[in-house]
C-alpha cells in the first residue's frame, strides 16, 4: 500500500516543495478562470490550444489555453453561439473531440453533436465558432426504433422507450482508436454504441451493472472499461466474430471481465501506458485510487498499488504522460508519479473552495532539459478554472 505523506504549505507561495521520495515537484496557480455565470464546472478537456469547459447550466465554452481568454460559448438550447445565454440540458457531464466535432454528454440524457468552424476561432471574426449539428438520439433514429414493439424496453414499472434512449444522465464518453465510434455510459446502467458519422446507435448493453456507471474509458486494443456505484470494473471487448457467429447476430460486444477489488463506488477511470506496460487507474468514494496493471499477453489484470492521501471521494482522474492527476470532494488535486517501481505524490494543490469535478493537462516547454513543466486545468464546484504550472526534475 503506498501513502501520499502531506507536508503544511504556505498557499500563497510562488512555488512549493513537497517531501516526497519521488524527485521535489514545484507548482504554482498561473491564474484562476471565471465564467459569465456562477455555474459550477462539470467537466473539461483539451485540445491543442482550445481548452473546452462545460457547466451545469448546459454551456460549453472555449477558451484559449495560450493567452487563458474565452472564445466562445455554446448553449445546449440553441445552434448558434450563445453569449451569456443559460442552456436547457442540464450539467454538461463529459467533452470529447473529434477531428471538427465535439460532442457533449448532459445531464438530461442526451449527447449533443456541434461543429467547430476552426478558421472562425483562428480569424476571431464572425459569429458562428459552433454549429449545432445533431442531437443523439437523432429523431430518424428515434423514429424507426418506436415502430417495432421489439425496439421497446421496459425502463421503469410501466413505462417503456426504445433501446436507444439513455434515460438518465449522460456521465461519460469515449471515442474508438480511429474515431467512428462513440461509447456513451449512463446513470440509468447502460453502455451504448454509436456511429460517429450518421450519430446511429448500433447497439445498447443494458444492465451493464447494478448500479449508476460514472466512467468509461478505452484501452489501446479496444476494450471498454466502464466503473460504477456498483464498486465493480467491468471490460467489454467487441466480438471478432460477429459476422460468423449467429448467436452474436445482435450482440456486437461481450463481457470478458469483472473486478470487484474496490470498497466503495468508482467515479472516474485512467488509462495510462509507460515504458510498454499498460496501467489502469480507478478512484473511489473512499478516497482511494487503484493502479491496476495488464499482463504482457493482454489476458489478467492484477492490483499493482493503491494511493491514498485523499480525504473524500476521488471525483476525477487524468493521465498527462507519467504523471497522474485527480481531484477530489477534499477540493484538492494531487499529481502522481507513476513508473516502474513509483507511485508516489509529487505535488499537492490546494486553492480551489469546492469538490474538484474535471481535469485535463499537457506537457509546456519548460526552456531547460533537467525538468518537464506540466500544465494542469482543474475546474470544481467553486465554479472556478486553476490554470497550474508543476515543475518536475527529470531523472
Amino acid at each position: 500500500m503506498i501513502r501520499c505523506h502531506e507536508t503544511q504549505e504556505e498557499p500563497d507561495s510562488f512555488l512549493e516543495h513537497h517531501q516526497t521520495s519521488s524527485p521535489k515537484a514545484l507548482h504554482r496557480c498561473i491564474t484562476t478562470l471565471v465564467g459569465q455565470t456562477s455555474s459550477y464546472i462539470s467537466s473539461l478537456t483539451l485540445a491543442g490550444k482550445r481548452l473546452y469547459t462545460g457547466s451545469n447550466d448546459g454551456v460549453v465554452r472555449l477558451w484559449n489555453a495560450s493567452t487563458l481568454e474565452t472564445l466562445a460559448e455554446a448553449s445546449s438550447s440553441g445552434g448558434d453561439v450563445i453569449t451569456g445565454e443559460r442552456g436547457g440540458g442540464g450539467a454538461v457531464k463529459s467533452l470529447v473531440i473529434l477531428a471538427d466535432k465535439l460532442f457533449t454528454a448532459h445531464q438530461d440524457q442526451k449527447i449533443r453533436v456541434w461543429k467547430i468552424n476552426y478558421v472562425v476561432e483562428e480569424e476571431e471574426v464572425g459569429d458562428k465558432k459552433y454549429m449545432h449539428l445533431a442531437t443523439m438520439p437523432t429523431i430518424s433514429d428515434r423514429f424507426a426504433k418506436c415502430l417495432m414493439p421489439k425496439n421497446q424496453v421496459e425502463i421503469r414499472r410501466h413505462k417503456k422507450a426504445s433501446w436507444v434512449h439513455h434515460v438518465d444522465a449522460v456521465s461519460g464518453l469515449a471515442l474508438s482508436r480511429d474515431g467512428t465510434i462513440l461509447y456513451s455510459v449512463s446513470w440509468d446502467r447502460t453502455l451504448k454504441i454509436w456511429r460517429t458519422t450518421d450519430f446511429k446507435c448500433l447497439e445498447s448493453i443494458t444492465n451493464a451493472h447494478d448500479d449508476a456507471i460514472n466512467a468509461v474509458e478505452l484501452s489501446e486494443n479496444g476494450d471498454i472499461y466502464t466503473g460504477s456505484s456498483d464498486h465493480r470494473i467491468k471490460v467489454w471487448r467487441k466480438n471478432v466474430n460477429e459476422e460468423n457467429d449467429k448467436k452474436n447476430k445482435n450482440k456486437k460486444h461481450s463481457l470478458v471481465a469483472t473486478f470487484s477489488e474496490h470498497n466503495s463506488g468508482i467515479n472516474a477511470l485512467a488509462l495510462s501506458c509507460y515504458n510498454e506496460r499498460s496501467l489502469l487507474h480507478s478512484g473511489g468514494s473512499d478516497g482511494s485510487i487503484l493502479v491496476w496493471e495488464r499482463d504482457e499477453e493482454g489476458g489478467d489484470i492484477t492490483v499493482v498499488g493503491v494511493l491514498r492521501g485523499h480525504r473524500e471521494s476521488v471525483l476525477c482522474l487524468a493521465v498527462i504522460s507519467d504523471i497522474l492527476c485527480s481531484g477530489s470532494a477534499d477540493k484538492k488535486v494531487r499529481l502522481w508519479k507513476c513508473s516502474a517501481t513509483d507511485f508516489s505524490c509529487l505535488a499537492l494543490l490546494e486553492g480551489h473552495r469546492g469538490p474538484v469535478k474535471c481535469l485535463a493537462g499537457a506537457i509546456r516547454d519548460s526552456g531547460t532539459q533537467s525538468e518537464t513543466s506540466y500544465y494542469i486545468y482543474s475546474g470544481g464546484l467553486d465554479s472556478q478554472i486553476k490554470v497550474w504550472q508543476v515543475l518536475v526534475p527529470t531523472l
